[in-house]
């Protein structure tokens, strides 16, 4: 199972970077009117010149959550009583496993499926509908008298109706759903249910909140972001935060069950009989028992004929 697992995570980290690195899954190439001012935003450049680059947001999705699942794993397990803790598991006779490192590979592996689960279905969203960026038609450079643009309302299919560098063309046509807002809503989402589930806070009820509201927060920043710099539309923001979101919502509460421990089989308590309740004075019934239960039969002595009393007793 472990093996087969390994071969899920495998095939899913290599999805994501033919999606991301390669041509193997063209872009479609849909068309767009003339003079289109939702697309004729400026070109804001390279996405490194970004307020939010793509080194940040990577970064900050990779290590926010990696620190919060080892603080929160080590101080868990080191705060919980000894019957509390979770035994260590055997798995074949041969391995042993710390239940320490169990959980945090357990959470983290979950988590890093999920990452390239919603690059992969960032980038499929964006190669299937091929949907502009606001900064399109400045990437495009499109020679509007070569094309007959008389009026905004001519459409324009033609594939070879751009002029501008390919490679600008290309991403600038990759816009539904935000990547940048997906993983960054997806890590944000995660990190939060963790934090809710198994943080136990007794000193005050406003770290949980706080530290919750700071990650969302940060998560709706990269989103602002995109939409200021004309890098994407609102609606592909709110795609990507959907996306992210549901992603993370499912492996949670489906995949690792709410971050639980993972309990023993225990073998059931044999059955006991009911005991009278305490505090209640117990009352004794009178017995009644029928007179044919205490008829004693005939004895005979001897070889005489003297018989013996037929004793007859009720105890009330």
């Amino acid at each position: 199972m472990f093996y087969f697992q390994l071969v899920i995570m495998a095939g899913t980290v290599l999805l994501a970077y033919y999606f991301e690195y390669t041509d193997t899954f063209p872009v479609h190439i849909q068309g767009f009117f003339c003079f289109d001012k939702a697309y004729s935003k400026p070109y804001p450049g390279p996405e490194d010149n970004s307020k939010a680059p793509p080194v940040l947001v990577y970064s900050l999705v990779t290590a926010i959550p990696t620190v919060t699942i080892l603080i929160g794993e080590v101080t868990s397990f080191f705060v919980k009583t000894e019957g509390a803790q979770e035994k260590t598991i055997v798995t074949a006779d041969c391995c042993y496993f710390n239940p320490l490192l169990r959980r945090i590979v357990r959470f983290l592996g979950v988590y890093s499926f999920g990452l390239f689960t919603t690059t992969i279905f960032a980038n499929a969203g964006q190669v299937v509908t091929g949907n502009q960026t606001p900064h399109f038609l400045s990437a495009c450079k499109p020679n509007y008298t070569a094309l007959g643009c008389q009026s905004p309302l001519h459409y324009i299919t033609d594939h070879r109706a751009c002029t501008g560098n390919p490679y600008l063309v290309a991403s600038a046509r990759k816009s539904f759903p935000s990547k940048d807002a997906a993983l960054s809503f997806y890590s944000a989402i995660y990190t939060v249910m963790y934090v809710t589930l198994v943080f136990q806070t007794k000193g005050t009820r406003l770290t949980k909140p706080t530290l919750c509201l700071v990650l969302l927060s940060l998560a709706v920043l990269v989103g602002v972001v995109r939409v200021t710099e004309h890098r994407n539309h609102w609606n592909d923001i709110l795609a990507g935060f959907v996306t992210g979101g549901a992603i993370a919502a499912f492996l949670v509460s489906c995949v690792i069950n709410y971050f639980k421990q993972t309990q023993l089989a225990a073998p059931a308590p044999p059955p006991q009989r009911p005991e009278p309740p305490t505090g209640l004075p117990l009352l004794s019934l009178p017995r009644v028992e029928s007179p044919l239960e205490k008829l004693s039969g005939l004895q005979v002595r001897g070889g005489g004929s003297m018989l013996t009393c037929i004793t007859i007793t009720v105890n009330v």
